[in-house]
C-alpha cells in the first residue's frame, strides 16, 4: 500500500496546512491598511445522504445533537482502514460511557462492491455501534468531496479486474451542530485519540 501511504501524506499535509491557514483571524493585504477579516472555519463536512448498513436512508441531519466520529474507506482496505477504526474503537471504548455521546461512522470509498450488507458485515469487526454507510457513486463522491477525501480507483494489473482505491486517511471528529471540530492524522494512537475527545465531550 505503499501508493496509499503516498496519498495519505500529501493529502494530510495539505489538509492541515489549509486548516491552520484558515484559523488567522486576520490578514493585511499588501499595500493595504484595513485587514482581511476571516471567519477561521474550516470547510471540511456538509449535507451527505448515504444508505446504513440495515438498507435505511441516512442524512448528516439524523446525527444533530451527537458527535460524529468520521472516517472514509474500503472494506477490502488490507491495513490502513483497519487499523484506522480499530483505532476509533480502542479510543471510544477508553471513554467509557463518554462514548454514547459519539457515532463511529464508516463510509466506503467502493459503493460497487460495498453494499449495505457488505458494510454492515465489516464494521461488526470494530464494536456493536458502528455505522457503515454506503450509496450510489455520486451519492458517495458528493460526501467524500464534502469532507475533503481525495481517492481514486487504481489497479496493479489492467487486466485484472481487482482494483483497489487510493484515499486520504483522517478521522474526522464532527460537532454536535455537524460542524467541523478537529482531524486526526493517520496513526494518532488511541490514547492519544481518547485524550483529545475528551476535550470536547
Amino acid at each position: 500500500m505503499m501508493r496509499g501511504r503516498f496519498i495519505v501524506v500529501i493529502v494530510a499535509g495539505f489538509l492541515i496546512g489549509a486548516i491552520a491557514g484558515a484559523g488567522l483571524l486576520a490578514l493585511t493585504e499588501k499595500g493595504s491598511e484595513q485587514p482581511v477579516a476571516t471567519s477561521g472555519k474550516a470547510l471540511i463536512g456538509g449535507p451527505f445522504t448515504l444508505i446504513d448498513q440495515n438498507g435505511k436512508t441516512v442524512t448528516d441531519q439524523d446525527f444533530r445533537g451527537r458527535f460524529m466520529l468520521v472516517f472514509f474507506g474500503f472494506t477490502h482496505c488490507p491495513d490502513i482502514c483497519p487499523a484506522e477504526l480499530q483505532v476509533m474503537s480502542q479510543s471510544l471504548a477508553a471513554l467509557g460511557p463518554k462514548a454514547d455521546e459519539v457515532v463511529p461512522i464508516f463510509i466506503t470509498l467502493d459503493p460497487e462492491r460495498d453494499t449495505p450488507e457488505v458494510v454492515g458485515a465489516y464494521v461488526k469487526n470494530f464494536g456493536p455501534h458502528f455505522l457503515g454507510l454506503t450509496g450510489s457513486p455520486e451519492a458517495v463522491a458528493a460526501a467524500a468531496k464534502a469532507y475533503r477525501i481525495a481517492y481514486s480507483k487504481f489497479k496493479d494489473d489492467p487486466a485484472s479486474s481487482n482494483y483497489s482505491i487510493d484515499h486520504s486517511a483522517l478521522v474526522y471528529l464532527m460537532g454536535k451542530d455537524g460542524e467541523y471540530v478537529t482531524h486526526f492524522a493517520y496513526g494518532t494512537p488511541p490514547d492519544k485519540m481518547t485524550e483529545e475527545l475528551k476535550r470536547y465531550l
